[in-house]
């Protein structure tokens, strides 16, 4: 026969409101924990979670939307994410978007019928309209990588503003003037941001930017080597690129390889946010890192408070938390 609650209580000797409060995440007295916990486990209680779910209106479940499950960039923020929330009691719901709005919109749906308790999302859609059914319903939203406005949430951002014009100052600090950049897509807030950078960096240092100079791709790897292969056929006089994105390096230096360019002796090269490709590339590639661990990390500990709340909507300060990037030295940039 299935244990229950009551036999818990009988068990222990406690009341059914101890173990209840104990049962749902409550603070009860170390003494107390011991029992139930000892109690459990020689019962072999297991809870309900579905009944349990109804009844506190908590499913002790939260719901991930993402891009693309293959990119290392959403693969480390999950595993980070998802060891602070495992640690609370809490599993996931990871759904792969594939970076189509539509998909995205189902996903979120699926998750809301799901019942789940928040949702993460690193959005593809700009608009936010995919996630109207959680705004109504005043369940948590944090958002990963990009702002959208209007969105009535928590954010956890990189600053890519300031990654960009590190980046392109670092060409400027080593003689660069002909600085070609492969930037993202035109409407995703992360692809406006290093832009803008790019160009700050460059007027700052007294050079004018160029729309010659500029590609703006897809975040996907064919993207990358097609833009890269149109800045050096149209640039002769590029000496350098900023690559904005980490799937759009990987296809930059493919493209790089397959014109047979030589790095760094021909083109200077800064990537993004690919570690592990920008080892294994000879020459090693200096490159923009991203705190991954620090986003999963701050991600979870946001949803969990918001979850924690009791307050009016009219009483939360929604944070924006805006993360550092560094840089990764290597040797694929030359001093003219």
């Amino acid at each position: 026969m299935v244990a229950t609650i009551k036999d818990i209580a009988k068990h222990t000797g406690l009341g059914l409101a101890t173990i209840s409060s104990y049962l749902n995440g409550g603070n009860v007295r170390d003494e107390n924990r011991k029992k139930i916990e000892a109690a459990i486990k020689e019962l072999n209680f297991e809870v309900n979670e579905v009944a349990r779910g109804l009844k506190t209106n908590k499913t002790k479940t939260i719901g991930v939307v993402i891009p693309e499950l293959n990119i290392n960039f959403c693969t480390e923020i999950i595993t980070a994410m998802e060891d602070v929330l495992r640690n609370h009691g809490y599993a996931t719901i990871v759904c792969d978007c594939r970076t189509n709005k539509e998909l995205e919109k189902n996903a979120v749906d699926f998750l809301f019928r799901k019942r789940v308790d928040g949702i993460i999302n690193m959005p593809v859609n700009s608009d936010g309209s995919h996630l109207s059914c959680f705004g109504k319903a005043k369940k948590p939203i944090v958002l990963i990588d990009r702002k959208i406005n209007g969105i009535e949430c928590d954010y956890v951002l990189v600053d890519n503003l300031t990654a960009a014009k590190n980046a392109i100052q670092r060409l400027i600090d080593n003689g660069h003037k002909r600085i070609g950049m492969v930037g993202g897509p035109e409407d995703v807030f992360t692809a406006q941001e290093r832009m803008l950078g790019y160009k700050l960096a460059l007027m700052e240092a007294g050079i004018v930017p160029e729309d010659r100079l500029i590609e703006h791709g897809d975040y996907t790897i064919n993207g990358g080597a097609r833009c890269l292969e149109k800045l050096v056929k149209n640039n002769k006089d590029m000496t350098a690129v900023f690559v904005a994105n980490h799937e759009m390096t990987m296809g930059a230096v493919i493209g790089i390889n397959e014109l047979g360019v030589k790095i760094p002796e021909e083109l200077s090269v800064i990537g993004f946010d690919n570690t592990e490709f920008a080892r294994a590339c000879k020459p090693k590639l200096t490159i923009v890192t991203q705190p991954k661990e620090e986003i999963g990390k701050n991600v979870a500990e946001l949803i969990l408070k918001r979850i924690a709340d009791n307050k009016n909507e009219s009483e939360i300060e929604y944070k924006i938390i805006k993360l550092q990037t560094d840089i990764m030295e290597g040797n694929s940039i030359r001093k003219l």
